[in-house]
């Protein structure tokens, strides 16, 4: 997976947890994906860091939804 075809896949999954989390705004969901996507920087086989960043930002996501 190539740089465009990583960050294409990101902009899917942050789309997917748009409609995943419609009571959260765009921009909490987007700051979710931003947090996660350093947790993987140095891992060297790219093909799955778009689903390891979702997973990581539903994780997030979920803890703001059932915090309060």
């Amino acid at each position: 997976m190539n740089r465009s075809e990583e960050e294409r896949a990101i902009a899917e999954a942050a789309e997917r947890l748009i409609k995943a989390f419609p009571g959260l705004s765009r921009e909490t969901i987007e700051h979710a994906v931003a947090e996660s996507r350093p947790e993987f920087d140095g891992n060297p086989i790219r093909d799955f860091v778009p689903l390891f960043v979702e997973r990581s930002a539903r994780h997030r996501l979920r803890t703001l939804t059932t915090a309060g």
